[in-house]
């Protein structure tokens, strides 16, 4: 029941994260055990996804499965990977769970609202990157409080990688690691 809680909490921080308003981080456990949580709820929200996608493309294969899920964890690379290179050019005094622990949250969210738009429309996910670019803009902004440029090319990479890697590996590999939202 405390992950139902840490998901609604982490909802209300994440409305003041894009308000700017303060103490959003009381709404989240900025520490290990926060953290996996919300990696914890990401893989159960993959799990999902993953279940839904196979109503209309047939059961994976353990296989099949496994690449999904794996092609799933890579926006969770993508966010480390954003947040350390952002780190190592633009350090901030900040610690690092202050940003990944949101984070991972804002990637709950967008698997959860990305899994219902693709069951709508596929078009309309590209709604949600744009959203989602404003999360990780806001993110870096407040969370790891660094300006408009860095926090603007925090977003960007982050974005590039989160779209670009699971298409790279689709083009790579073919439809068995195709990925889902």
């Amino acid at each position: 029941m405390k992950s139902w809680t840490a998901l609604g909490e982490a909802f209300t921080g994440w409305m003041k994260i894009v308000r700017g308003e303060a103490e959003w981080e009381r709404h989240f456990a900025l520490t290990p055990a926060g953290l996996t949580t919300g990696l914890v709820l990401y893989a159960l929200f993959a799990f999902l996804s993953i279940a839904l996608a196979s109503f209309a493309v047939g059961v994976p294969t353990i296989v099949g499965f496994v690449a999904a899920m794996l092609v799933q964890g890579l926006s969770v690379t993508a966010l480390l990977v954003g947040v350390y290179g952002t780190r190592m050019v633009v350090p901030t005094d900040e610690p690092l769970l202050v940003t990944l622990v949101p984070g991972v949250y804002a990637l709950v969210f967008y698997l959860i609202v990305g899994t219902a738009l693709s069951l709508v429309g596929g078009p309309a996910l590209l709604f949600l990157w744009v959203l989602l670019a404003f999360l990780l803009y806001r993110l870096g902004r407040v969370a790891a409080r660094w300006s408009v440029g860095v926090a603007a090319a925090f977003s960007a990479l982050t974005l590039a990688l989160l779209v670009g890697m699971p298409m790279t590996l689709y083009m790579l590999t073919g439809p068995v690691a195709a990925p889902t939202p």
